[in-house]
């Protein structure tokens, strides 16, 4: 297994240096592969699923707060108002908190000093570790913050901003395969790629995840949301209501598998949450440490060739443990 290490991921404000740290520390514990750091992707690569005006506002928001008095000594800044339904989103707004709005989907996920360098150098994780694929890995892994599988074409949201999961399907695409398919199996939908593949068919988007009715993004990833235009057909969503147990989890996966199977894609994404812990405090399927082996050992057996991002999750001694055992798992599964 091929870790790629994302060295920027600190700069981001908050506590997701913890996470990645104990991933780290985990994988150094059992040597399992090689640790490396990415080359730097163009931004051109980072348009083939995210919108320019959308990428030029990530990389100098910090700079254009800290050039106006009121933003000076603040750490992050968030949006005030939202553009929603009726409202213009295709004109730019001269207000900084009102472009704020435009490019986000909650008003929580704010930008601080370092957002665009983590969340740049998380990109580059995803990039490299999709071509790694393609020159003859098995198994890839992206180990960064902050996550990206909220994130959609022009807009951030659930502490996303660039949707790694999208941009690694996207250059396996760009780089000659023909299928590729992304598998969410974070707690919480994958609200980014079903937006952005949602009218294609090279690309099946599956996600398992709590029911929208009660867990966030709240607005979609319910099972009727199939598709559309090309794409009818290609978004596969296993909404599971709350306090769902393993065996109901590892149904669903078993569901997702099968599709997968159907389809046959050539390369698969995995966004992988620790947040399906049975002890975790936002969520959790019931999955004990065991069952993320048993997790990754059945997407080897799917035969793919697939890189792993790191998605949500909250701190704890467990999550380093839980994480690695899905990539052991399918390592060991795929010697």
């Amino acid at each position: 297994m091929l870790t790629f290490f994302n060295e920027q991921h600190a700069q981001h404000f908050g506590g997701t240096a913890h996470l990645v740290g104990s991933v780290q520390a985990e994988l150094e514990r059992r040597g399992l592969g090689q640790i490396v750091t990415p080359q730097s992707v163009p931004l051109t690569a980072l348009e083939r699923t995210h919108s320019p005006r959308y990428l030029a506002f990530l990389r100098n928001a910090w700079s254009e707060s800290q050039a106006q008095a009121k933003f000076v000594g603040w750490p992050v800044v968030t949006a005030n108002q939202l553009a929603i339904r009726t409202m213009r989103t295709d004109i730019e707004p001269e207000d900084l908190l009102a472009r704020f709005g435009l490019y986000s989907m909650d008003t929580f996920t704010g930008i601080g000093a370092g957002t665009w360098s983590a969340a740049k150098g998380g990109a580059d994780c995803a990039v490299n570790a999709a071509h790694a694929l393609r020159v003859g890995e098995r198994g890839t892994f992206v180990l960064t913050q902050p996550q990206g599988h909220h994130a959609g074409a022009d807009f951030c949201g659930g502490y996303s901003y660039l949707n790694n999961a999208a941009l690694a399907a996207q250059h396996l695409l760009d780089d000659g395969l023909a299928k590729v398919a992304i598998l969410d199996l974070d707690y919480q939908h994958g609200n980014g790629a079903q937006g952005i593949f949602y009218e294609r068919a090279d690309v099946l988007c599956l996600s398992i995840h709590g029911d929208p009715r009660q867990t966030y993004p709240y607005f979609c990833g319910h099972a009727d949301e199939t598709g559309a235009a090309a794409g009818l057909g290609y978004n596969v969503n296993i909404p599971l209501a709350p306090g769902s147990n393993v065996q109901a989890w590892f149904a669903a996966l078993e569901t997702a598998c099968i599709r997968l199977s159907m389809y046959r894609p050539e390369a698969l994404v995995v966004a992988l949450g620790g947040n399906i812990f049975l002890g975790e405090q936002h969520g959790g399927f019931g999955l004990a440490p065991a069952d993320f082996l048993r997790l990754g050992e059945r997407l080897a057996w799917l035969g793919i060739p697939t890189t792993f991002q790191l998605e949500g999750g909250t701190v704890r001694r467990e999550l380093g443990t839980n994480i690695v055992n899905v990539l052991e798992g399918f390592d060991c599964a795929m010697a």
